[in-house]
């Protein structure tokens, strides 16, 4: 299994409609446009098969506010398998090269899990941020309540978690904030 990895500008217009394709099926149709557009602009992992994309994930910037400091968030994005590779290690493996990109260039790692989803990446250290979620809107501070259990964060190599005593903002983006 190889994973391999490069920003969107170089996957090309074919690779990018079959991760497409495949991130549609794998989510069942719920994969909005904006999900999609929430994937691009950073760095993706994939892997091939004789049948095309059978996994990806990407990792693109987000800027979270935190204690009145801006830190650098590696947020993961688009993280899917293909129905008939599920439960043989590709996940994980994906994972593992989202990480070192995150470790090489954020402060930490922030990604919003399913409940089928969660497990993987609790298995690989990232944990639940337990304290207050917010998105600095187009109208300012919103407490994101909803959202508060189901995001989980990863430090990057050397680096601590904000302390959850504190809320942490996420910028504003269109669809789901998170």
């Amino acid at each position: 299994m190889t994973v391999r990895t490069a920003p969107t500008h170089e996957l090309g217009a074919a690779r990018l409609r079959s991760v497409r394709e495949m991130l549609d099926t794998a989510f069942g149709g719920d994969f909005a446009d904006e999900d999609w557009d929430h994937a691009l602009g950073g760095v993706h992992a994939w892997i091939e098969d004789d049948r095309g994309i059978a996994a990806h994930g990407a990792v693109v910037m987000r800027r979270a506010l935190y204690r009145g400091r801006s830190y650098r968030v590696g947020y993961v994005e688009g993280v899917a398998v293909r129905g008939d590779r599920r439960r043989r290690g590709l996940g994980g493996a994906l994972m593992a090269e989202l990480e070192r990109v995150i470790d090489g260039a954020y402060a930490f790692g922030a990604l919003s899990a399913s409940d089928d989803g969660a497990a993987l990446y609790r298995a690989r250290g990232w944990r639940v941020w337990e304290g207050r979620l917010d998105v600095l809107g187009p109208e300012g501070i919103v407490r994101l309540a909803e959202e508060e259990g189901s995001v989980l964060l990863r430090p990057a190599a050397g680096r601590t978690l904000p302390d959850p005593a504190h809320p942490l903002a996420f910028d504003w983006r269109d669809g789901d904030v998170m």
